[in-house]
């Protein structure tokens, strides 16, 4: 049974078996074509798959996967099933949700609570639904489901294996529990794997964050100054695409090291309060809290547009440009205009939410690839080794990195170079100088 979205989360009472919450189980059909679509672009994560199929390593796993209900993402899920493991799909943000996606999940039998356009109370219970499957390993992006295992859950803590996070912003909430020892099972972060970071995050961001500004405001960027909020992976690969078609880029960053970095690629380097009377555009892409502020707002030339391609729609302060507005108006789908007293208008993008997500299809399945298959790889290797893991966040284990970019080298008929007998006894002595 399916039930519409728009029927009262708390009336879905009964047996979970083949149940969802989705905005239109007719989707179904359209689902399954993009679905197929993206496979056929994504063979690292088919190679796991057929692995997965053959030894069934996931036999036993409950798993609540909280992410970016996409096409890539069900690609994922696919994988994990025919690893043996049952699933709860759940949504990551309220506007990430493809519908045509989550409604073949359901189709197939799938626990899937996830529709777009979920308020904030509807985001939530659509998690604590999934964890009704009593999972013992989460799949995270942005941290939401461990963070309501720890707070209101956290019984189901005892029964896990471990966890998975995807993205920064995640890894520092992770990081942060840890340090406070408050963190009640291990997690991999994943996001830090180089395959996963500096791909999908650099190449994956850049692409779809120029996508969903493109996509809702046919912004030419062209001529145009824009402001990069971060020189993280995704600032770097957000920053690199808008200058290439032609923007004169700004970059603000609090890290002396990155900051430098952004000079020597050629960008300007400033604080954002330097930066707000010259931006026509405006992205922050740095997982922290309010990085446009109200001072920065009342430099604003008009019609400056704002967009977020963070975890989190914190990093804009929604709620100082609302008192700071005299009106406000959507003036088209995912664009709504602030004027402001003296006449400016400002234009935030999205709500404020994932601008890749929210506005376009987000990462490309290439990229989003090898992301998915480290992750697949994790949550095998949680299963197998999690319950001898202390409570802390661990990074992706070499060994898989490694293999993941091996993979995709393989993929595209690339081939790495050889160490020598030679070159390889040079790499591990130190009798041989000058």
């Amino acid at each position: 049974m399916v039930w519409y979205a728009k029927n009262p989360i708390n009336k879905f009472q009964g047996d979970l078996v083949h149940k969802s919450i989705v905005k239109d189980p007719g989707l179904a059909e359209a689902g399954e074509k993009r679905i197929e679509w993206a496979r056929r672009h994504m063979p690292v994560l088919e190679s796991v798959k057929a692995e997965f199929e053959k030894e069934k390593p996931l036999k036993g796993a409950r798993i609540v996967a909280c992410l970016h209900v996409t096409v890539e993402t069900a690609n994922l899920i696919t994988t994990l099933v025919a690893g043996g493991a049952e699933i709860a799909v759940t949504g990551s943000n309220p506007l990430s949700t493809q519908d045509e996606v989550a409604a073949a999940l359901a189709a197939r039998g799938l626990h899937v609570y996830a529709f777009r356009g979920e308020n904030d109370q509807e985001y939530y219970d659509c998690i604590k639904k999934a964890l009704e499957i009593k999972p013992n390993v989460t799949l995270d992006d942005g941290a939401d489901t461990i963070a309501i295992v720890h707070k209101e859950q956290p019984e189901l803590a005892a029964q896990m294996f471990g966890g998975c996070e995807e993205t920064t912003t995640g890894v520092v909430r992770l990081r942060a529990m840890a340090a406070d020892n408050a963190l009640l099972y291990p997690v991999i972060a994943v996001n830090d794997a180089e395959t996963k970071m500096m791909f999908d995050n650099r190449y994956g961001t850049g692409q779809s964050t120029l996508h969903g500004i493109m996509q809702a405001t046919n912004f030419l960027f062209a001529g145009k100054t824009v402001v990069v909020g971060g020189y993280g992976w995704c600032g770097r690969g957000f920053a690199m695409r808008a200058k290439g078609l032609g923007a004169n880029v700004i970059v603000v960053e609090i890290e002396p090291r990155k900051a430098l970095e952004a000079a020597m690629d050629g960008y300007r380097v400033m604080p954002m309060l330097e930066a707000a009377p010259l931006g026509d555009l405006f992205v922050t892409l740095t997982g922290d809290i309010n990085v446009i502020r109200r001072e920065h707002f009342e430099l604003m030339k008009d019609q400056a547009i704002l967009a977020n391609s963070g975890h989190f729609n914190v990093e804009i302060d929604i709620p100082a440009l609302e008192k700071l507005a005299v009106s406000k108006t959507d003036v088209q789908n995912n664009v709504a205009e602030y004027r402001l007293k003296d006449g400016r208008r400002l234009y935030l993008l999205a709500e404020g939410r994932l601008i890749n997500l929210a506005a376009a299809y987000g990462h490309p399945p290439e990229v989003m690839d090898m992301s998915f298959a480290n992750q697949a790889l994790a949550v095998r290797y949680i299963v197998e080794h999690g319950r001898g893991l202390e409570k802390k966040v661990y990074a992706v284990p070499v060994e898989i990195d490694r293999r993941v970019a091996e993979l995709k080298l393989a993929s595209m008929g690339l081939k790495t170079e050889k160490l020598t007998p030679e070159q390889d006894k040079y790499l591990h002595s130190w009798q041989t100088g000058t």
